[in-house]
């Protein structure tokens, strides 16, 4: 095991940014630490670092206890989101600068610094760049170059603190990608904080939800995605629609529909049915059992999908459907129109365990 993170704790005076915080962390993993602004990801990250000391709790590097080890003698590598170069040197000076500052003893030959940070540059695919200076590159080649740079001092865990967050939405997609094929070369352990959903799910090997300084969820971006332990997980893996109802004797019972059922055991109970918005079929026709009349009242188009929002019949709220552009067109669906809604899959929590229950809808 690469890190091992044993009941962390860390308030800053009266604010507890960790509670317990249990983690490990395999060798050679990617690891994405997600959450909203406030849950303690990059608390976490500090801590793992060497930059931020727990109040309680223990940090193991290899096997070996890091706790109270100086952030020198972590060997880690950290990239920040707004890169951190230093704009009165080139960009091989960049690069060179942590090997440059090795004590005397450990400090390779010129010509090994000059072979080795050719090679990261290579290796980051910006050779050519060597005599720039940040000042003359873009956002994403910076963001390439600082990555280059934490690389240089062969860190044993590479440390990534929302690296794309000050990148436009094209090159935010384009370096996450390039970052997943990076990694699957060099095999480096690394943690990367983000708050982006989508980037955490295509990027990371496991996925860490984090919410007011507590784990959530640890599990692979399809787990998290389609098994979320709790509501909060739910909702903030992506859009979802809300029905208040309950299950019994194989129906879920919202409003005045019952939608038949396979799978999952019953709720007496008062319960909430979470459905993506994916999750929803829309019928023309078909307003018997089982279905939720709603009209239309917005069309979005987005890119790939289109988003329609629609007003229940039985004024109990609002719903969002989400359809690829054939299936739309198939439809021919026009703002004002009344349809018929069909849940395919809808889930709930158990209050006392936060254990999920998928329910499958039947069509009759």
């Amino acid at each position: 095991m690469s890190i091992e993170i044993n009941d962390v704790e860390k308030s800053f005076g009266r604010f507890k940014a960790l509670k317990n915080i249990t983690l490990n962390i395999g060798s050679g993993e990617l690891v994405a630490l997600l959450g909203p602004s406030g849950c303690g990801k990059t608390t976490l990250l500090r801590i793992i670092a060497g930059l931020e000391a727990p109040d309680s709790g223990s940090i193991l590097f290899y096997g070996e206890d890091a706790t109270n080890r100086h952030v020198r003698e972590r060997q880690v590598g950290f990239v920040f989101q707004h890169y951190a170069l230093f704009r009165h040197m080139t960009v091989f000076e960049n690069i060179a600068f942590g090997l440059r500052v090795r004590p005397r003893g450990q400090r390779p030959s010129e010509s090994e610094i000059r072979r080795k940070v050719h090679d990261l540059l290579n290796l980051v695919q910006l050779d050519w760049l060597a005599d720039r200076y940040p000042g003359q590159l873009s956002g994403g080649q910076r963001q390439r170059i600082a990555l280059a740079r934490a690389l240089a001092v062969e860190p044993k865990v590479l440390l990534l603190d929302e690296p794309f967050g000050a990148l436009d939405a094209k090159v935010r997609k384009d370096l996450r990608r390039w970052l997943r094929r990076l990694h699957d070369e060099l095999h480096v352990t690394s943690v990367f904080v983000t708050h982006d959903q989508e980037e955490a799910l295509e990027v990371a090997d496991r996925v860490v939800v984090l919410n007011e300084g507590r784990v959530e969820q640890i599990g692979t971006p399809d787990e998290v995605y389609d098994h979320p332990e709790t509501p909060f997980v739910y909702h903030f893996l992506g859009d979802v629609n809300l029905f208040h109802g309950r299950v019994h004797d194989g129906h879920a019972r919202i409003g005045e529909t019952e939608v038949d059922l396979t799978g999952g055991s019953d709720h007496p109970e008062s319960a909430i049915f979470y459905v993506r918005p994916h999750e929803i079929e829309i019928l023309r026709d078909g307003g018997g059992t089982g279905t939720i009349a709603a009209k239309i009242r917005d069309i979005r188009p987005l890119g790939a999908t289109v988003r329609i929002e629609l007003e229940r019949i039985d004024d109990r709220g609002s719903m969002e459907v989400e359809l690829t552009r054939d299936q739309f067109g198939r439809k021919g669906l026009s703002e004002g129109d009344k349809v018929y809604l069909q849940p395919k899959r809808l889930r709930t929590f158990d209050g006392n365990t936060k254990r999920e229950t998928t329910l499958e809808a039947v069509n009759r």
